[in-house]
């Protein structure tokens, strides 16, 4: 039998949790590099490609730990000091 076949990933396996924080250090990178970004939570989840559950949840974390801020109008910009 060879060993040489690379065996595919089962279609049942999840993402690791691990993939949360990594998440959020990309997002503030990302709004670092990028001074004057503003998104909205589904323009979020399409330049991240993320589901609306997590986007919601990491930028509801960011908010809380105070790197992001919300405005009225529901964008997502960089909460400066």
């Amino acid at each position: 039998m060879p060993t040489d076949r690379l065996e595919r990933p089962s279609t049942t396996q999840t993402r690791p949790t691990s993939g949360i924080p990594a998440l959020l250090i990309r997002i503030q990178r990302e709004y670092q590099e990028m001074p004057g970004l503003i998104l909205t939570q589904a323009q979020a989840q399409r330049l991240w490609d993320i589901d609306r559950n997590t986007c919601g949840a990491v930028l509801a974390m960011l908010t809380e730990r105070g790197f992001l801020k919300r405005t009225p109008t529901g964008t997502y910009i960089r909460a400066w000091d």
